[in-house]
């Protein structure tokens, strides 16, 4: 595999990966809420994250200059204390890059940006049946600390 990994920065440079991130953030949306992902939440994401110690924005480009790989991390908020957690909110691999090591790179990769920032932890979620994605998670490093529970129904 001829890849390379570049790390965004700049928000501007924002712009060229806002359609995908909007598509990701829409199918979590979907996964995750009952509500559709507002639009230009794509583009507002990443440039957000940017502003962030907890942000890291990489970009896994092919041979031909496609891009075939993204994670986005940002900051997981305590909410009883304040404390940012550095958390990946966006991980994709294109189709036919999956399979071969690159999701675990990029993150291996963003995790050593931030510990760089004195950031040693890095969070990530997965739905409680998502065992393929908890498998990877786990091959990855992470191990399961608690569960959320949700309510939904009147007050909501």
């Amino acid at each position: 595999m001829n890849l390379s990994l570049k790390e965004i920065s700049d928000p501007a440079d924002c712009e060229a990966l806002a359609p995908l991130a909007q598509r990701l953030v829409e199918r979590s949306c979907e996964e995750l809420r009952n509500d559709p992902a507002p639009e230009d939440c794509g583009l507002k994401l990443l440039q957000r994250v940017l502003q962030s110690p907890t942000g890291v924005i990489l970009q896994t480009i092919g041979a031909d200059g496609e891009t075939v790989g993204l994670i986005v991390t940002g900051p997981l908020i305590d909410p009883l204390v304040g404390d940012e957690t550095p958390m990946v909110l966006l991980l994709w691999t294109a189709d036919a890059f999956r399979r071969r090591g690159m999701s675990k790179g990029m993150i291996q990769s963003a995790a050593e940006i931030l510990a760089g920032r004195g950031l040693h932890s890095l969070a990530a979620r997965a739905e409680h049946n998502d065992d393929a994605l908890i498998s990877m998670g786990e091959r990855s490093g992470f191990i399961r600390l608690y569960e959320v529970l949700l309510r939904e129904g009147p007050g909501r």
